[in-house]
């Protein structure tokens, strides 16, 4: 075990607070070089990393027989070789972004010499709390370093074999900047030592959550109702990633062979993540056509239909050799993370608005059809972080929107929505460049007016413009 797992957390969070200052001035260069190294060093230790996810899948294991657990909480736990070439992809993808540092949003000129710019900077120091997944591990650390944070990780005990040996290659690899770096040659000959740090134990959380002084941003990923406990006890900014209660709306107008891959897709091809569907609403104009094939699909790919008595009835005069298990109220609203889908049918896009607005979670939704009138409806009507026409809710991700990778997907308004990358982790600073301006010039009876001039420059220090 490595010396700062033996650190308490406060001495964790003030390291990574000291940390954070350097990091801040590193260069754009040293961030990519040392998160490159984080994929050399996963490339490199599989085996070892394979072998710690092991040990963790087998007392989950031991946990789902024993149902404590669920079997879309053991999916999102395990590795493969080649799950671990696509963390190492991803965080490859992190390296080659843009600099989110240092850019120049806005450039006003408020007098002759007396220049105000606006530019991007990191938040600071970024406490995450997260579920079994252990790629999350990497994907946040990646997406911190690259945006100039530092990050206190705190994973699932589920995971915890995993998490710490992640965690430790990934300190490994970045080792050897120094935390107290004040010349601008040593702020860039490395990232700062302690820039991440790792808590593993429950108790900690709620120290993490006490330190609203040394902490800036908390992004918990999780239930609702875990979420909710995060907010209810800190004072820090909480960013929330919460479950998704995903839709596919297949609209009178849809074409139905469309329709019925996106359903598939959205369902199957990985159940148990926040963007796969778990409702599937239908427009009783085409139900009739629609339901039979769609459910004997579901069918082949092992998938639990939970249907309302139109679905039942549909499918059972349809002679399609499937179960369909009466739904619930509680369906509507469950995030199931596993190969299990609810099916209502509805008589209008304005119902299937309204069951969405009722029962979803604001993550992510998507109608199919043909009629651009009713997409421009259906997008506009509801207030989901994502929305979706003619396509499978799994694009909700942060790498498939060109953000490299993702900390979670926001289903709040602020400060960032839905899958949060670089610019989610970045805020803004302003900077003036004067000489020798006062305020009382501009102030008085003989006032100096100011311009406002907005222009397009780049801030560097002591440069101004006369233009």
């Amino acid at each position: 075990m490595s010396e700062t797992a033996e650190q308490s957390t406060e001495a964790k969070v003030e390291a990574a607070e000291r940390a954070a200052l350097s990091l801040a001035k590193s260069s754009d260069e040293d961030r990519s070089s040392a998160i490159h190294a984080i994929a050399d060093a996963i490339a490199a230790h599989h085996d070892e990393i394979l072998a710690a996810n092991e040990r963790d899948v087998e007392q989950a294991e031991e946990l789902l027989a024993a149902g404590e657990y669920t079997q879309a909480l053991v999916d999102r736990l395990e590795l493969s070789p080649s799950k671990l070439e696509s963390i190492e992809e991803m965080v490859r993808s992190v390296a080659e972004q843009d600099d989110p540092l240092g850019e120049t949003q806005t450039a006003r000129k408020l007098d002759d010499y007396l220049e105000l710019y606006r530019c991007s900077v990191p938040i600071g120091v970024v406490g995450t709390i997260f579920e079994s997944r252990p790629d999350a591990l990497v994907q946040i650390a990646a997406l911190c370093l690259r945006s100039g944070n530092a990050v206190i990780l705190k994973g699932g005990s589920e995971a915890s074999h995993s998490n710490r040996v992640l965690f430790d290659l990934i300190e490994e690899a970045t080792q050897g900047g120094s935390a107290g770096a004040d010349s601008a040659s040593d702020a860039s000959a490395s990232v700062p030592d302690g820039w991440a740090q790792l808590i593993e134990a429950r108790a900690d959380v709620d120290t993490v959550l006490e330190m609203d002084d040394s902490i800036d941003l908390v992004m918990p990923r999780g239930s609702s109702e875990f979420v909710e406990y995060i907010q209810q006890n800190t004072h820090i900014p909480v960013l929330g990633h919460t479950e998704g209660v995903c839709h596919v709306y297949v609209d009178d107008e849809a074409d139905l062979s469309m329709a019925t891959e996106i359903a598939l897709d959205a369902k199957v091809q990985y159940p148990a993540v926040c963007n796969a569907v778990e409702t599937v609403l239908v427009h009783e104009d085409v139900a009739d056509s629609f339901l039979p094939e769609m459910v004997e699909r579901y069918r082949d790919a092992d998938v639990e239909v939970r249907g309302d008595e139109t679905v039942r009835s549909i499918v059972e005069a349809s002679g399609v050799d499937a179960d369909v298990i009466a739904a619930t109220e509680e369906d509507w609203a469950t995030e199931y993370g596993d190969l299990i889908v609810s099916i209502r049918v509805v008589d209008s896009i304005e119902t299937a608005v309204d069951h969405v607005t009722t029962y979803g979670s604001k993550h992510t939704d998507s109608i199919v059809t043909e009629e651009a009138a009713n997409a421009r409806y259906f997008m506009r009507s509801l207030d989901s972080a994502s929305v979706f026409h003619n396509a499978s809710t799994r694009f909700a991700d942060g790498y498939r929107y060109g953000l490299g990778a993702e900390v979670g997907i926001s289903t709040g308004k602020i400060h960032a929505r839905g899958p949060v990358g670089l610019e989610g982790l970045t805020t803004y600073q302003y900077y003036l460049e004067g000489d020798g301006q006062i305020v009382g010039t501009y102030a008085g009876a003989d006032a100096k007016p100011f311009l406002h001039e907005d222009f397009d420059d780049e801030w560097r220090p002591g440069h101004r413009s006369t233009e």
